[in-house]
């Protein structure tokens, strides 16, 4: 609840001295190899990985989360630039040959000045999942973090520069909507990723057809999460506690309607309840923590607004779900909950269809497969979705069928920057992360070369 720093919103003088910025600095970074490209993106993954311990600390006190889990939170972040360094090198288009030694070509070519707004739970890492494949493809970046987490993205954009990007190239703007509005409408910014909550998704979608800009949205989840009862039990419940508790549950892609097969529903509840209240919360700069503070005051009222609507709708609170005040003194004004486990829960609940973005499971007790997926696929939202089985027939099967863009097998929230992460329905479209990055960060222009005479119709 302490003031730890105030920055300066960027009014539209700003945005515009920002995005101009970028864009001189974009005709020398676009001119650039791959392979030259890919020396200054490995060089600013070194320095991330020396400085690891220091930028942690850093973002656990710019959003609360454990250090234990900011830490992976760099790894990831650092791990990102090396991946997309590797293929900046490789970005290539195709040799067509075409009748009578005539051929054509495409070239793949950056966009120019992409904007990437930020969400407030991985404020570091989001950053660098935008910026890698933006920056390896070519393109600059004029990022804004979100208001309530603005510091450790501008530790970013100095070490960008340490690694050698021509100034301007990556480029943090600070401020709420007001300045999100400038970036999306200015004319010289080519394309506009976004991480965040749905309604502002739409706004930035309509604000971007005005300029005819290609957008890519990571937005909300509402994901279930299949429990069969031949699954490998102490593993679902790990995969249970990750896919719901992680950054104090303010994660987009959280497996937070826990489908459980009803002839292990008792078993699994207990179990997930006991370790749920064994869960270390508090100060988050220390080791053993593992849950630290939700981002604000207004959130953290929201969260518990959720939690006493479902138990006015029927919802059991089996543990948790109440305030927290650490023993430490300096903390007692922090935003602190005990994280909360739901039984009686049915499809219809608030709880169950809207994202909390809080620590809260809920667990719903099903029969047969069919039912299931029928029932995970009952929502406007498609980000994520996890199955536990010893049937791996049975797993790839559910899989396929859940309308869903990141599914996990016996695991939840793991995010390799091997893979696409991106949504179905509400939760967006357009993918971070894997190869799949580099078709939203580029285009393709086709070259159609003719060696004999034209032959004219005319």
């Amino acid at each position: 609840g302490r003031v730890i720093g105030k920055l300066l919103c960027s009014g539209e003088k700003e945005v515009d001295l920002a995005v101009q910025s970028a864009k001189a600095a974009f005709k020398i970074w676009s001119q650039l190899s791959g392979m030259e490209r890919s020396r200054v993106l490995l060089e600013a993954a070194r320095i991330i990985r020396e400085q690891r311990e220091e930028i942690a600390t850093l973002e656990t006190i710019n959003n609360g989360k454990s250090i234990f889990e900011a830490r992976v939170d760099i790894d990831i972040s650092w791990q990102c630039l090396e991946y997309y360094a590797g293929l900046a090198g490789s970005l290539a288009g195709e040799h067509i040959q075409l009748p009578g030694g005539s051929f054509g070509y495409t070239r793949r070519e950056p966009l120019g000045v992409c904007v990437g707004i930020g969400a407030w739970n991985y404020p570091f890492q989001i950053a660098c999942w935008k910026s890698a494949p933006a920056l390896a493809c070519g393109n600059a970046m004029v990022f804004k973090p979100s208001p309530f987490t603005p510091i450790s993205v501008v530790r970013l954009a100095e070490i960008f520069t340490e690694a050698g990007v021509p100034k301007g190239l990556f480029n943090v703007v600070q401020g709420g909507a007001a300045t999100g509005q400038f970036l999306c409408h200015h004319p010289d910014v080519a394309k506009i990723s976004f991480t965040g909550s749905v309604p502002t998704g739409i706004k930035i979608m309509e604000m971007a057809a005005k300029g005819i800009k290609p957008v890519t949205l990571e937005l909300g989840g509402k994901s279930p999460l299949i429990i069969f009862s031949d699954c490998a039990l102490e593993n679902a419940v790990n995969g249970a506690l990750m896919a719901n508790f992680l950054t104090q549950g303010e994660v987009c892609c959280n497996g937070t309607r826990v489908f459980v097969e009803r002839k292990i529903l008792d078993v699994f509840t207990k179990e997930v309840v006991k370790r749920t209240q064994k869960i270390k919360i508090g100060d988050p700069l220390l080791e053993d923590t593992r849950m630290g503070a939700l981002i604000n005051r207004p959130h953290l009222d929201r969260v518990q607004g959720f939690i006493k609507q479902a138990k006015e709708q029927g919802a059991e609170v089996l543990c948790g779900g109440d305030l927290y005040v650490p023993d430490d003194p300096k903390l007692k004004n922090g935003y602190y909950m005990r994280p909360c486990v739901l039984g009686n829960c049915t499809d219809d609940m608030t709880c169950v269809k809207e994202e909390i973005f809080g620590p809260v499971m809920s667990i719903l007790p099903f029969d047969t497969e069919e039912e299931v997926v029928e029932r995970a696929n009952n929502t406007k939202f498609g980000l994520a979705g996890g199955v536990f089985t010893r049937d791996i027939q049975k797993a790839h099967r559910v899989v396929a069928a859940l309308k869903a863009g990141m599914c996990f097998i016996n695991n939840y929230n793991i995010s390799p920057v091997e893979l696409p992460f991106g949504g179905y329905k509400a939760s967006g479209f357009g993918r971070e992360n894997g190869r799949a990055a580099i078709e939203y960060y580029s285009q393709l222009k086709t070259v159609c070369v003719e060696m004999g005479d034209v032959e004219s119709v005319f």
